[in-house]
């Protein structure tokens, strides 16, 4: 400590000795370490971290070279797994980058993709203990605590009776926040004011759905639910629902109009959603009048019905119903249920929210990062019949061509050819291919380039349900898909779809490569190698993945299939099929990042 003796005369500020940096660099630390262990700085500085060691993956020129090794390289390059902390990972949902935007009508909370370049490329893994999820349809009641061990909705609303934890598993007792005793007494109380029963109803929207419990019973009676619920502080509630074998996807209403065509609904649902329906005047609800069909029916449980404090908010949500002319059916409690006028709407009239109609060239399904209307669509936009109890009783509406299949050029001629083609391509797939449809090793399937939705039309026997992707920049074929009474989105395949990780059994593509080409220059708009690595994060291990396109395109795929640890077979395709297509067939491996393979 002789140092200290030093006249300070003979010390310049800038003569540090050894111990002097020793010691304040030991000072520092500890303070650094008090500030991480005691104080919110550390969680966020985590947090921000973790976000960082998934970017940092992506220099984008390092990543430019892998993908033009994969691609156009004949050396085996692999893509790497990504940190374990990327387990949940999705790219345009991503509460640390998205928590920056602005808050004005949830617009942080829609979707916000990432560039591609500053994406990483890597492959999710799955995390640590994870197992084959349970199979359907003993997974409506029970899954692996394991696959999503996040406790929180178990601790917060278990005594509401949405799920609790039970030894090696999460139970979901079929609760809800408006339905504490299950969900089958309130679907039992909704039947005694709508036809629940009978094949009158068969698509439903459940809007802020939490583990999906209402969706998940309806399917009982052959009414098939789409939910969604944005990635919120209720962690992982859509994650639960898919799990579980329920169909659900994340999505948020805020600015834009969801990603659904005009009048496909029969039956909008919200259970305590917390959707501020009249306000921005009323352009929610006025959102949901779109998506409800003609005919069909409106339930909403919770506030502000009859709720204490919110006698303005009831009064203006009963004003805005009365406005569009819908019927009121019931108010049962805190439940209020209206049905839509089958016929046209009976604006304009004089009505406090100045509501009135679109233009007659406004399209009430084009709903691709669209934002929201403050006006009506109207339902005359649409030629031909769409009112509930006027097209056919499911099943009869999946194989008779609705009016909206002539949108296009011999549209009935196109659906019934394409219905039968699909009917033989899925026998094909099952006794020739030995793809495991109609067991219950498959649940959850994605068709990414649905069409018509005639592949999903030939499993309605199977105990699956699919979700239809219609792609953006294709011929809006959606609606008809809806009106023979299946369900699915709009999407663009350049972007990452918005559900979890590991959410799909069986991924299933015809033409590949036109999802990411330019239908006019014929360029590439996106690469096959980003667009396998999304298809890898959304599908479970050891799940299967069939695609239809030339020998040439599926040459290319089964390489890349071998990038992104997947076991491909090509295939000759059906005999009775024409054109020049191969089928390649492929399963993901069982891989963890503790070991190479299971």
């Amino acid at each position: 400590m002789g140092h200290l003796n030093l006249p300070t005369s003979k010390r310049s500020p800038r003569q540090w000795r050894l111990l002097d940096l020793v010691s304040a660099a030991f000072f520092g630390l500890v303070f650094l370490f008090f500030l991480l262990v005691f104080t919110p700085l550390g969680d966020s500085l985590a947090a921000s971290g973790r976000q960082a060691l998934l970017v940092s993956t992506a220099d984008p020129r390092q990543r430019q070279r892998l993908v033009a090794l994969l691609e156009f390289g004949t050396q085996s390059a692999t893509v790497d797994a990504c940190p374990a902390e990327s387990v949940d990972h999705m790219p345009c949902e991503d509460p640390r980058r998205n928590s920056q935007l602005s808050r004005e009508m949830n617009f942080y909370r829609e979707r916000h993709c990432p560039l591609p370049e500053e994406t990483p490329l890597c492959l999710i893994p799955p995390p640590d203990g994870y197992k084959i999820p349970v199979q359907w349809p003993e997974s409506l009641h029970k899954i692996w605590h394991s696959n999503m061990p996040h406790n929180k909705i178990a601790d917060r609303k278990g005594h509401q009776g949405w799920m609790k934890r039970e030894g090696p598993y999460f139970i979901f007792p079929g609760g809800g926040t408006m339905f504490p005793d299950g969900a089958i007494q309130y679907i039992e109380k909704l039947g005694q004011y709508i036809p629940i029963s009978g094949g009158t109803l068969r698509t439903a929207l459940d809007m802020g759905c939490g583990v999906a419990s209402f969706g998940g019973y309806l399917l009982a009676e052959d009414i098939l639910t789409m939910s969604f619920a944005p990635r919120d502080s209720h962690k992982s509630q859509i994650q639960f629902a898919l799990e579980r074998g329920i169909p659900a996807f994340v999505a948020m209403l805020g600015t834009r109009r969801l990603p659904f065509p005009g009048f496909s609904f029969d039956l909008v649902h919200c259970s305590r959603c917390l959707i501020p329906f009249t306000a921005y005047n009323a352009t929610y609800f006025i959102e949901v009048d779109r998506l409800l069909r003609p005919g069909g029916y409106l339930v909403i449980s919770g506030p502000p019905v009859q709720w204490p404090g919110q006698d303005k908010e009831w009064a203006d949500l009963q004003g805005v119903a009365r406005a569009l002319c819908y019927e009121l059916i019931a108010v049962d409690g805190n439940t209020v249920i209206w049905k839509k006028p089958a016929g046209d709407s009976c604006l304009p009239n004089q009505n406090e929210f100045g509501l009135e109609l679109c233009d007659e060239s406004d399209d009430p399904s084009y709903a691709w990062y669209f934002k929201l209307k403050k006006c009506v669509s109207r339902t005359s936009s649409v030629k031909g019949e769409l009112a509930v109890a006027m097209i056919p009783k499911w099943p009869d509406r999946l194989t008779k061509a609705p009016s909206r299949a002539t949108l296009m050029k011999n549209g009935i001629d196109v659906f019934e050819a394409d219905t039968r083609r699909w009917v033989r391509r899925a026998a094909y797939y099952k006794n020739s291919l030995n793809v495991k449809l109609g067991t219950s090793a498959i649940r959850n399937i994605m068709d990414m380039n649905a069409f018509f939705g005639g592949f999903a039309a030939a499993l309605k026997s199977d105990p699956v349900w699919v979700m239809n992707v219609v792609p953006a920049r294709k011929t809006s074929t959606l609606s008809v898909i809806y009106d023979r009474g299946l369900i699915g989105v709009y999407h663009d395949w350049c972007e990452p779809f918005s559900t979890y990780p590991r959410t799909y059994d069986l991924i299933h593509v015809s033409g590949i490569e036109s999802l990411i080409r330019d239908s006019g220059s014929g360029k590439s708009r996106c690469n096959l190698v980003d667009l396998m690595a999304e298809m890898d994060r959304i599908l479970r291990p050891e799940g299967t993945v069939v695609i239809r396109d030339s020998p040439e395109v599926i040459d290319k795929v089964a390489r890349l299939a071998r990038a992104v640890k997947w076991t491909a077979t090509i295939h000759e395709k059906e005999p009775e099929s024409h054109g020049r297509e191969k089928i390649l067939v492929a399963i993901k491996n069982f891989w963890s990042l503790s070991s190479s393979s299971h």
